[in-house]
Order: C-alpha cells, then structure tokens, then sequence
C-alpha cells in the first residue's frame, strides 16, 4: 500500500494522515445579505439576513454548495480516484449532497441564536481517497482548490448573467428578469465568500489542504489533527473574534462590489427590491 503522507516514512502517520484526507467539505461562511445592493459598500456587509433574501439564497446556496462538491469529485476523478463516483457523489441531486447535522441543524441553530446574522454549515463532503491519484501531491492541491475555483467562475458567471438580464429592460419579462437579477447579485457576494471562506488555513477548510504540503514535514500531522475541532474553532471565532474574520474576507468583499459595480448600469429597475 502506498504511504499517503509522501514525506514521512512513520507508516502509522500516513494512516492517520489517510483518515483526515479521506473527505473533502465545504463550511458555509456567515453571509450577511439583507444589504447586498448593487452600492453597497463592506462597511454595510455586517446586517440580518431577510426573509425576502433567503427566497434568493438558498436556492443559489444549494446550486453554489452543490458545485463546489461536484468540483472536488470530478477533479478527483481526472488524477485517478474514482471514490466520489463509485459513491454515486457525481450527481446534481441535492438530496445526496445534504448532511442532517451540517446542512440543516447547524445552520437554522446559528441563524436563530445569532438573530440571523451567521450562517455557518456544510454540505456532506464528497469522499476522496488521495492515495489513487497519479501523481499525490500535485493531485491533491488541484483537487483541494477545485472547489473555490468553481465559485469563483460562478461569481463571475453570474455578473454576465445580470448584464444580460439587464436587455429585457423593456416588455412583460421585465419584473422576472429584475428578480433573477437580484438572485445573481446574491449569487456573486455568495460565491465569493465562499471562495475567502473555504481558503480560511483552518482544517479541515480547502485552504488548509494546501497549505500543509507546504510546512516541515514534522507539522503536518498535528496540524491536520486540528480538523477534528474545525468547526469549533470557526464558532469561536464568529462570536470571539469577528474582525479577525472580516479582514480576512474584505478581499471578497472588494471583488463583489467591484463586480456589482461594473454591471450597475444593467440593474433594471424591479431589481432594485431585490436587492435591498
């Protein structure tokens, strides 16, 4: 059996190496909508989550968390490990991306403690076994990046989607297409938290499958071992620590804007609303 951990040769370290990467999961970050208007600015990035705009979340939530774990399986599957598609996790069936605990416990607890200011969960991680890819380390980093990736073209697939929405200034189509707006508007401030989120170093986040082919070779372990508190130690650090986070994602937050921004000129007026 090939050792998984390609710089140690501690057999009993490889295994619980194994053990750690045998999953890839998405953490949903804390996504504060209820301002995301075409001029909002970060500063206005901090308020309660509408019940109008979850009407446009979740089903982009659900498309966005889908895709991110359809990446991590196909990217998978292209360097060798057939494992999310042997578990039938190749599929746009949301029904088997849901995880009773992650996607819908956690997140309606956090929602309703924090009085709809953090949203924070995960979809069920796609099963991955890196000791089968063709080439390990190479492998991994692509595989683990995958997923930000394919939010990040989401987010920009969908600015050209509200540009084009924006022809149907005129006609009967005009207050769907003005809906549809918002719901991409959602779409670009979602994809790109996501994208800041999941590259938090924090294991078992996709950042930190990168980062640990880059340390010594005596860290990786311990370091890895931090993913069975993952979720606790980003709980703590929502309500410890907020403004550590919101530096850490003020990039995102720049590159929605400046998004929303170059589009603004396409923002029909019935989108307005919907984006309030």
């Amino acid at each position: 059996m090939r050792s998984l951990l390609v710089h140690s040769t501690d057999v009993k370290a490889a295994h619980h190496l194994a053990c750690f990467d045998m999953t890839r999961g998405t953490t949903l970050p804390f996504v504060p909508f209820a301002h995301a208007t075409i001029s909002s600015r970060p500063d206005s990035d901090s308020l309660t989550l509408g019940f109008q705009n979850l009407l446009l979340f979740v089903p982009m939530l659900l498309f966005s968390v889908i895709a991110h774990e359809y990446a991590h399986g196909y990217a998978a599957l292209k360097h060798g490990d057939t494992t999310a598609r042997d578990a039938g996790r190749l599929t746009w069936n949301p029904l088997k991306h849901i995880d009773p605990w992650m996607t819908l416990l956690l997140p309606a607890i956090l929602w309703y403690a924090s009085g709809g200011t953090v949203v924070l969960g995960g979809a069920k991680p796609v099963p991955v076994d890196p000791r089968n890819y063709r080439h390990y380390r190479r492998g991994d980093i692509i595989v683990s990046l995958a997923g930000v990736v394919t939010n990040l073209l989401i987010a920009c697939g969908c600015t050209i989607v509200v540009a084009v929405l924006g022809l149907l200034r005129t006609g009967p189509l005009e207050p769907s297409a003005g809906i549809l707006q918002g719901m991409m508007a959602t779409g670009i401030r979602l994809n790109m938290l996501l994208v800041a989120f999941n590259l938090l170093p924090i294991p078992p986040l996709d950042g930190s499958q990168v980062l640990k082919h880059f340390l010594p070779r005596s860290w990786v372990l311990p370091y890895q071992r931090v993913g069975f508190y993952g979720i606790a130690v980003l709980v703590l650090i929502l309500y410890m620590a907020p403004r550590l986070l919101e530096y850490w994602l003020h990039p995102a937050n720049s590159v929605s804007n400046a998004l929303l921004d170059a589009v603004r000129p396409s923002v029909l007026p019935s989108a307005i609303r919907w984006m309030q």
